[in-house]
């Protein structure tokens, strides 16, 4: 199976890269790393900025060729590092976002949550997962969820459990993992070294 193509539905393949979509002239052509969504179009929160950018720079191209189907740009292609700051986020600047608030309510969960506020925040991730505006996204932390239920009997056990979500993420993309015994000092009380105290 070729990992670069997918259909109208925006159904990921297995790099969750689609590049083309049926039109009415046939196949239409996206850079790659652009993400399409259920309607078969580009989906902005599930795509990079400098993806979508050359969206833009291909259709510029196709349309001054007189033609439909644009021409690929490398995902490279930006004229700006990331959008400006009034402008909807891209899947990086949404992931970003994304983390520091999910940390952050690790951070402030109780020590002792009662029962029913464990339920609150398995039903949380639940509609987290499921109503997340990357569907690619969503659709990864509902399937990590499967085999790594929501630990959040304590705040430690959350936090922890968090930052293994995290790491998970960080390994797909090829990032560095954090070391999930510091994830207190990184999300809630700040490092030893005074630098977050001011």
């Amino acid at each position: 199976m070729d990992n670069n193509n997918t259909t109208t539905t925006g159904r990921r393949d297995d790099d969750h890269t689609p590049t083309a979509a049926a039109g009415a002239d046939g196949p239409k052509k996206f850079p790659k790393g652009v993400v399409l969504g259920a309607d078969g179009k580009p989906c902005r929160s599930c795509t990079s900025f400098a993806s979508w950018a050359a969206i833009t720079k291909s259709q510029t191209k196709g349309a001054s060729a007189g033609t439909t189907t644009g021409t690929a740009v490398p995902s490279t292609f930006s004229s700006q590092p990331s959008p400006p700051a009034d402008c909807p986020p891209d899947v990086e600047a949404l992931g970003r976002s994304t983390w520091t608030l999910l940390h952050s309510i690790t951070a402030t969960y109780p020590t002792a949550p009662t029962a029913s506020q464990q339920d609150n925040a398995r039903g949380f991730l639940r509609s987290f997962a499921s109503l997340y505006p990357c569907w690619v996204c969503a659709e990864d932390f509902q399937d990590w969820m499967k085999t790594n239920t929501p630990r959040v009997s304590s705040r430690d056990e959350f936090g922890r459990w968090m930052c293994e979500a995290h790491n998970a993420v960080n390994v797909k993309l090829g990032k560095d993992v954090f070391e999930c015994s510091r994830w207190e000092e990184r999300w809630r009380t700040g490092w030893k070294d005074g630098r977050c105290d001011g």
